[in-house]
């Protein structure tokens, strides 16, 4: 624990202009991000007697080992270079709302030649229209289904898309009549893309054009005796009014709002928002947060619209943002919401009326939402921290490991040797900082030789936190070191990891290995192991950090291996090189349908000659796949070429993983890694 008169600045020292100020960390990490009107009072505020503190205001305090500001000119400036610092550096002690649930939103990708309607989660694209978050992806799905009977847009993948147009023969939607087909050409882009704009503005709440319209053409139909054509728009009629109807009106004058309320307890906030169009709610979202400081109300509904609107340009900022308590000063925030805008935002509390019945409703459902995250948390809470509490006590650590990077080795029979490296922190996987490595230095099953180069390669890259990528300004990686490291495997790769950090002169960083076989806890230097019960939180949580290590590591090697297997092929064909390789295999998308293809269909690829074409042909010819092992009585594959995936086992040597299938999907997560 700091004392924060170490760092305190001199008097006089801080201005007394508007600005930014940051506090760090002994790492120079960023843990705290705040703004204010003067600088110097509210740094000093922070150098009271802690007793006097909040208590996660004196954690945050006697946590830095620093502190350092901007000055800016306006309260409107300090307010938007507090945000891109909070989005930049993600202190751990900002207040940070996490939704209480995924919510998923209706999306129409209008940055794609033929735009696409699907359902969508996570952080918002550039250049895709949404609308929403709804509670459910059915609720959705419903809206869309009766929407394309009118809209009739595109609604498949990308992969469904390229192969009807392939083979020159549209999906089951486009027979009837819900889709109109753009992948055989029945719609030209333009036509296309104006369907897509008119359903974005039958979803905006722009519904009362298009009814109009239908039922015009309705009567002129029947007026002329086309009645096939005016059953049809009558049809189209009822299916608009349906997918209408699914959203109650709950502002009659037609308002576009976003209400926000929030409920709260010392400790935590929970924040309820409807999104309401045309004065209809469209979407709904939650948030929960941590109080760091004694924030009152009007300042955590300073943060919810910093995050909610932070990312948002034009009509997705509306005209009207109801809240429970205006922030105070109100004028930087209302400035700064009329440029995210593009126009004049009232940012208000409603006082009477249906407005402040349906915020009464907003409240109730916060306070709903508060009271089960609440229910849900204890437990978490308290189970992660008994769990570092006790690899604390059995590793005999000063304090418990907040930030665990965990290694492991993987390789195929000795070839495309890889290794991971994970992190979790606070207990929680932080899938953002997850590292791979290709073993470059060598080819074969020497896992331990392996386990030693990654480590190096890990610590070798250390650096201040302080020292930035000249190009893109953020923080160079392996920036901060771990408490704690685990290896998985056991005396060996420990040995081996200690070998390394010992080399590298690391001395603050505590090490073990995970043994498979009996999950014992191997330390450095130990003839034998700790054995932690099998009912300890402790090693439920050190099993889970080695498991995704090895689902990483995994999920690496089959990647490498197929992309191998993709190309290797195609090496020994003289005078082709990587790109005409990555041509063929881009334009026939895949290495079965290239082996497939005749010399004259090879020649149509740009770049391609008839003697290159013969040789690519003569190449695959000859490396055709061998065939699997059959069962002659039964029938039964017994075997799949290249079916095993070996790992590192506690002595070193490769053991096979049983079940592993290597042609199993790549998991869907963000990966990042070190250049290889």
């Amino acid at each position: 624990m700091a004392d924060p008169s170490t760092y305190r600045p001199a008097p006089g020292q801080i201005p007394t202009s508007p600005g930014v100020y940051k506090f760090r960390d002994a790492n120079s990490r960023v843990i705290y991000v705040g703004k204010a009107k003067s600088l110097r009072p509210r740094l000093s505020s922070y150098f009271q007697d802690l007793a006097n503190l909040h208590p996660r205001t004196r954690q945050m305090v006697t946590t830095a080992a620093s502190v350092e500001w901007t000055v800016v000119g306006t309260e409107v400036e300090a307010l938007q270079l507090e945000y891109s610092w909070i989005k930049e550096f993600d202190p751990r002690f900002n207040v940070k709302y996490r939704d209480d649930k995924s919510y998923p939103s209706l999306a129409v990708t209008l940055n794609e030649e033929f735009p696409r309607v699907q359902v969508m989660r996570g952080p918002k694209k550039r250049g895709v229209r949404y609308f929403g978050p709804y509670g459910h992806a059915w609720a959705i799905r419903e809206t869309v289904d009766l929407l394309l009977r009118v809209f009739p847009v595109r609604t498949c993948s990308a992969g469904v898309f390229k192969r009807a147009e392939q083979v020159g023969r549209p999906c089951l939607l486009g027979y009837i009549g819900k889709c109109s087909a753009p992948c055989v050409g029945r719609v030209t882009p333009e036509q296309h893309r104006e369907l897509a704009e008119e359903f974005c503005d039958f979803m905006a709440g722009r519904t009362g054009t298009y009814l109009r319209r239908l039922e015009r053409e309705m009567k002129e139909a029947a007026a002329e005796m086309e009645y096939e054509r005016a059953g049809r728009l009558r049809d189209d009629i009822e299916a608009l009014n349906r997918a209408m109807e699914k959203n109650a009106v709950v502002l009659s004058d037609g308002t576009d709002a976003d209400l926000l309320a929030i409920a709260e307890d010392e400790l935590e906030a929970a924040v309820q928002i409807f999104h309401v169009r045309g004065g209809r709610v469209r979407g709904q979202r939650g948030w929960v947060t941590d109080k760091v400081e004694n924030v009152d109300t009007a300042g955590l509904v300073e943060h919810a619209l910093l995050q909610l609107y932070g990312e948002e340009t034009g009509e997705a900022v509306p005209r009207e943002v109801l809240v429970p308590a205006l922030p105070q000063p109100l004028e930087p925030v209302a400035v700064w919401l009329g440029e995210r805008r593009g126009g004049a935002v009232d940012l208000r509390v409603p006082q009477r009326g249906d407005k402040r019945e349906l915020m009464v409703t907003v409240e109730r459902n916060a306070a709903q939402a508060l009271a089960l995250h609440k229910t849900k948390r204890a437990a978490d809470l308290t189970t992660r921290s008994v769990a570092l509490q006790e690899i604390a006590d059995a590793l005999d650590l000063e304090t418990a490991p907040l930030r665990i990077e965990c290694y492991d080795i993987s390789h195929l029979q000795g070839q495309d040797v890889v290794a991971s490296m994970v992190v979790f922190e606070d207990g929680l996987a932080r899938k953002s900082e997850y590292r791979r490595f290709a073993i470059k230095g060598f080819e074969g099953q020497d896992d331990v030789r392996s386990m030693h180069e990654v480590i190096t390669r890990r610590f070798r890259h250390q650096e201040q936190p302080s020292e930035r990528d000249e190009e893109t300004g953020k923080p160079r990686r392996f920036a901060y070191p771990p408490q704690l490291i685990v290896v998985d495997g056991g005396e060996p790769q420990v040995a081996a990891a200690q070998r390394a950090l010992t080399e590298l002169g690391v001395t603050d960083v505590a090490l073990c290995g995970l043994a498979k076989r009996l999950e014992e806890v191997w330390l450095p230097d130990e003839d034998d192991p700790v054995v932690l019960p099998r009912s300890s939180e402790g090693l439920y949580l050190l099993q889970r950090v080695r498991d995704e290590a090895h689902r990483f590591a995994i999920s690496y090697q089959r990647q490498k291996r197929a992309k191998r297997l993709t190309t290797g092929a195609l090496d020994s064909v003289p005078g082709l090189g990587e790109s005409r390789r990555q041509a063929l295999l881009k334009h026939f998308g895949s290495l079965k349908r290239l082996r497939a293809a005749t010399v004259e269909e090879i020649c149509e690829v740009p770049g391609v000659g008839r003697r290159t074409a013969e040789a690519v042909a003569a190449a695959l010819a000859e490396k055709r796949p061998s065939a699997p092992a059959v069962n002659t009585a039964t029938g039964e594959i017994l075997e799949e070429p290249g079916d095993h995936v070996t790992h590192a086992s506690e002595n070193g040597k490769p053991e096979p993983v049983p079940g592993v299938d290597t042609n199993e999907k790549k998991d869907d997560m963000s990966e990042t890694g070190e250049p290889t």
